[in-house]
């Protein structure tokens, strides 16, 4: 089955719907769903940026690992988003330069106190800690919520 924007999460056997499903059970309260929102992207964008301070290569792998994982859950377009989202942290992690450092550090530092503010307000623990996959369903789960909007099929 492929999902629609009409189609209510984990309405099919694929994986990614069923780890969008689970992903929500804990992400359902408005104010969580909105720092979510603004958290995972600026998280997404702190871990490249962290990595490449490391070395380029180190985020480059990374980001080559992530995609792997999204073109295993066979969604084309989620795949694509996601393709275009990392390559868009990429360059402002390259535009940041010398700064990445403490640039990304503060930011992955300022993004996580909200994430564990908004789970504060969810009152459930976020998902990751039952599965470190769950760190890679999150901006799935960020466009999936934009893609129901749009009336992208996933």
């Amino acid at each position: 089955m492929t999902h629609t924007a009409a189609a209510p999460l984990g309405s099919s056997d694929r994986k990614v719907d069923r780890l969008l499903a689970h992903y929500e059970e804990s992400h359902r309260h408005p104010t969580n769903e909105l720092i979510h929102f603004v958290a995972i992207p600026a998280i997404m964008l702190s871990i490249v940026g962290l990595l490449f301070a490391l070395h380029p290569w180190v985020a480059y792998g990374f980001v080559a690992a992530s995609l792997v994982y999204y073109a295993l859950l066979r969604s084309p377009a989620f795949l694509l988003a996601m393709l275009a989202l990392t390559a868009l942290a990429l360059a402002l992690v390259h535009a940041m330069g010398g700064l990445a450092l403490p640039i990304s550090a503060a930011i992955f530092v300022v993004a996580w106190i909200f994430q564990f503010v908004g789970h504060k307000i969810e009152g459930k623990k976020p998902s990751f800690f039952e599965d470190l996959q769950y760190l890679w369903v999150g901006p799935l789960f960020v466009l999936s919520k934009l893609f129901l909007k749009l009336g992208v099929r996933w």
